[in-house]
């Protein structure tokens, strides 16, 4: 074992972090307490280390609470704050950079990290416009680096075997299906509270959805342990993106007049190639009463020629109750499978789930395209890894598509002009907003999605 261990071939990947909010503490601080405890292990890259570098924030403050917490479980790292937090993070040394700020600020601080190079995952929505897609998309292909998405609900164990029965063919043809993400009013009143107005829960949410039935039922391409692409797993596609409508409520978390959603009801719709169409509704909330038994509420159903498939977070695994700490410190249905904190058999504590999983595979990609082989081959590593449709920006266009057309939907509702319906891809463009009583067509996005 001494010996093996000596021939062990060692590299470091330095990590900027971009926010340091509610994810960061649930997913991002396990995941580097974890790497910095124990390095990465494959064996076409080799051992690899992790190094929490930097993090950038607005005020500083919760980096200076985590430092203090962490102690010994994380290696020193520096934090900058202010509007130039970003620019003095990416001026340090960084070889990768997350970015899990509020949805609309994703765009410029995965922009900046993409032109000095660096590689890059962003929590979801990735971005709010195609426009802003195609940017990040170019850039990443200009500076021959990684630009992935965080859509950590595939990793779910009740998903990805979903997604398996469908690719093997258990379940035939997708008809519709319905979805729904209940949030507390905890999420909206407090812990988004500064950043909430002008937003609504269904891009913050919804997201997770519409990725989860494009990714799904959409284009099916499976890769192999290595990276390689496995023929077994590959499907065309055999649907397009059609149309999506939407509608609001407001009143609750900001004015009933306003543009600060308290929840949104989405529709999307596909076609298929014989004219069949699938419908999928989507409903999001996040003023739920605090003190609901799950806190937060997950269900989906989908319908197909041939079967049914439903899902539900609170009756799939644990429901407790302890006196004065359930529903506020601790939850009465948690999920142990997203995140969970244990005492392991051998009496190591340790923190683990799906949600966590996600981000550790990042880099393992990002450690395949630069560790994985001689450097001749790179560009050959990276677009294996770029061909992942699960995270990669470039596979992204549908889920954006739908979060650009309900911001616009909703955008026209708040000026008193419901009922819109965005068209894809049709005669007129890619993105095109229609609103009842409004002869002219909105353009939203002119080529094609």
């Amino acid at each position: 074992m001494i010996g093996m261990n000596a021939n062990l071939s060692t590299h470091k990947l330095r990590a900027g972090m971009v926010g340091m909010g509610m994810i960061f503490d649930e997913t991002y601080r396990p995941f580097f307490e974890q790497a910095h405890r124990e390095g990465v292990y494959r064996r076409d890259f080799g051992l690899l280390d992790i190094e929490l570098s930097a993090v950038a924030s607005r005020t500083g403050s919760r980096a200076v609470k985590y430092r203090k917490e962490a102690g010994g479980k994380i290696a020193p790292f520096v934090s900058f704050a202010g509007a130039d937090a970003s620019q003095k993070l990416l001026a340090h040394g960084v070889d990768a950079v997350c970015v899990a700020t509020p949805d609309d600020r994703h765009f410029e601080s995965a922009r900046l990290a993409i032109e000095a190079g660096k590689h890059v995952l962003i929590e979801k929505p990735s971005v709010l416009t195609l426009q802003e897609l195609d940017t990040l998309d170019q850039l990443a292909r200009k500076h021959n680096v990684l630009a992935k998405v965080v859509y950590h609900k595939l990793g779910d164990p009740d998903h990805k075997k979903l997604h398996t029965h469908y690719v093997d063919g258990n379940f035939q043809h997708v008809n519709n299906g319905y979805c729904t993400l209940l949030e507390p009013k905890s999420i909206s009143g407090s812990q988004f509270a500064e950043w909430i107005q002008g937003r609504n829960p269904g891009t913050y949410v919804a997201v997770h959805y519409i990725k989860l039935i494009d990714f799904t039922f959409g284009s099916l391409a499976g890769r192999a342990s290595d990276g390689k692409t496995d023929p077994s797993l590959a499907r065309p596609a055999n649907w397009r993106l059609a149309r999506i409508t939407c509608n609001g409520q407001r009143g609750i978390v900001g004015p009933a007049s306003g543009n600060t959603w308290d929840s949104v009801q989405l529709q999307i719709t596909y076609a298929y190639p014989d004219g069949r169409e699938a419908a999928f509704d989507i409903h999001t909330s996040w003023v739920t009463p605090d003190n609901f038994p799950g806190y937060v509420d997950q269900e989906v159903q989908f319908r197909f020629d041939n079967g049914v498939w439903t899902a539900h977070q609170r009756k799939r695994g644990v429901e407790m109750t302890i006196e004065k700490r359930t529903p506020g410190e601790l939850k009465i249905t948690p999920n142990h499978h997203y995140n969970g904190s244990f005492l392991e058999p051998w009496g190591e504590r340790s923190q683990r789930g799906y949600g966590i999983e996600i981000i550790r595979k990042f880099f393992e990609e990002v450690a395949y395209v630069e560790f994985a082989g001689p450097p001749a081959l790179r560009a050959e590593r990276l677009q294996t890894m770029r061909g992942l449709t699960y995270n990669d920006v470039s596979a992204d266009r549908n889920t954006v598509a739908i979060v650009q057309a309900m911001e616009a939907i909703l955008e026209r509702q708040a000026k008193g002009e419901p009922a819109g319906v965005v068209e894809v891809n049709g005669s007129r463009g890619g993105l095109v907003l229609l609103t009842p009583g409004r002869t002219e067509a909105a353009v939203l996005y002119a080529p094609r999605v």
